[in-house]
């Protein structure tokens, strides 16, 4: 039941966000159709429904966003950089992450985060392994490269996805 209520939340908002409007018969309609995509679709739409809500989590998911975008604004500079300047080193190559992350949402949200961020692209996850493309590999040992591509989302993540 809180993957339906969940799902029709969101489906809601999302009405009421390209709406823009509070007119009853928008906030009918949106309320109608919602409900519709809500029983459509809420067993494939979420995994856990309200699970995520609770005041713990969205802590942690506040937290992530600013820790996200600090990354965001760091590494655009740093491609910004190079681009500007260029006879800074670029030594791009794939490297092998691993996550100890074990949902496969988790592992998601990481590998976009790590894709979002300029310099890097993840290219594939295999099981625990992301395999990432990376403008400046500094060193190809697995705990360099934890520390510098995704340690700081991975341990946000694993208390958002517990």
């Amino acid at each position: 039941m809180s993957r339906f209520i969940f799902s029709f939340g969101i489906f809601f908002l999302i009405w009421l966000g390209f709406t823009s409007s509070f007119h009853y018969q928008e906030v009918i309609v949106g309320a109608f159709l919602s409900l519709i995509l809500a029983f459509l679709s809420y067993k494939s739409f979420t995994e856990r429904g309200l699970f995520y809500l609770n005041p713990k989590r969205l802590f942690y998911i506040i937290k992530y966003l600013a820790v996200f975008t600090i990354a965001l604004v760091k590494a655009n500079f740093d491609v910004a950089r190079r681009v500007i300047n260029p006879k800074l080193p670029i030594n791009p190559g794939i490297v092998t992450y691993h996550t100890s992350l074990k949902s496969d949402t988790a592992k998601m949200f990481l590998a976009n985060s790590i894709t979002l961020t300029p310099g890097t692209l993840t290219v594939d996850v295999i099981d625990d392994k992301l395999y990432i493309h990376w403008i400046d590999v500094i060193s190809e040992d697995p705990e360099t490269i934890y520390n510098e591509i995704g340690k700081d989302f991975e341990e946000i993540l694993k208390e958002i996805f517990r």
